[in-house]
């Protein structure tokens, strides 16, 4: 199962993906049921009901939103692929490291992640989204998987000057229009196993980013055990796993984003989620 956010005729909707288009939930569920968020906390099987129903619309038609928009917490955890630790200068830690993101810093599939107007340090991280179905409170590693909905693709850009300004992420990781997130959510299971997931980020055609998921640091199950022990996980909470070695700011000669670039990141099995590079306007 597939399942989306987006805008149709300037109206937010979330529905199915399928072969021929997207069919529209919310306009058969109604507003008991308003975004993919309340659709994961009532239980993602309330869609299957709709899974032989014709596309409402194409996928041309659709404008894609972040695959939820309206996240409670959207964590991120860093340096989880030892290459890329290791490339940064920066020691795998005991405990994963984690930061946050804010949801009005996303943007959908095929809309434009901004370089903003005080930084030309913009930079890609390829990485594979985990997004909760089930609430979850001290879970143990062996039990995480239960917890999860599906998965997605993430494209975490980052404003590297602005990131190393403390030693806190926080500002480098929450400019507008540098999260994107999509194309839409693959149900977990047809994801038995997210460790073999494989992905890669291609700019402008060209390989950046190869990593298989066999190599995180902290697998995703341990990820979400550890989360759960210091918060509550909400359904429709967004954890992005890390990305791998590659980002152009560690390149020689280094490798920012500019306007007029496509960023892809591809993991098989998820999606392709793809984004064009535009400078932030002044107001």
């Amino acid at each position: 199962m597939r399942l989306a956010s987006f805008l149709i005729g300037g109206r937010a909707s979330y529905g199915l993906v399928c072969d021929g288009g997207v069919v529209d939930l919310k306009r058969r569920l109604g507003d008991q049921v308003p975004d993919l968020r309340a659709l994961l906390a009532g239980g993602i099987d309330g869609a299957n009901d709709f899974a032989r129903a014709s596309a409402d619309y194409s996928l041309d038609a659709v404008t894609w939103l972040p695959v939820i928009p309206n996240p409670t917490a959207i964590y991120c955890i860093g340096l989880n692929y030892r290459a890329h630790a290791e490339e940064v200068g920066r020691p795998a830690g005991e405990w994963p490291a984690v930061f946050l993101r804010l949801a009005a810093s996303q943007i959908g599939h095929l809309q434009p992640i901004v370089r903003p107007l005080v930084s030309r340090q913009l930079d890609y991280e390829g990485e594979l989204a985990v997004i909760i179905g089930r609430p979850a409170r001290h879970v143990a590693a062996a039990d995480a998987l239960r917890h999860i909905a599906g998965y997605a693709v993430y494209n975490d850009a980052s404003v590297r000057d602005w990131q190393r300004h403390s030693a806190q992420y926080t500002p480098g990781k929450n400019f507008p229009a540098t999260g994107a997130f999509g194309p839409w959510l693959v149900s977990s299971e047809e994801v038995p196993d997210p460790s073999q997931l494989e992905l890669i980020t291609r700019l402008n055609g060209v390989v950046v980013q190869y990593a298989q998921l066999t190599e995180l640091i902290f697998p995703i199950p341990e990820i979400v055990a550890y989360l759960s022990q210091f918060t509550r996980l909400e359904a429709g909470d967004v954890i992005i796993t890390g990305t791998p070695s590659g980002v152009g700011s560690t390149r020689s000669p280094q490798l920012w984003l500019v306007p007029g670039d496509t960023i892809e990141v591809d993991i098989r099995g998820i999606g392709m989620l793809s984004n064009t590079i535009i400078d932030e306007t002044p107001s």
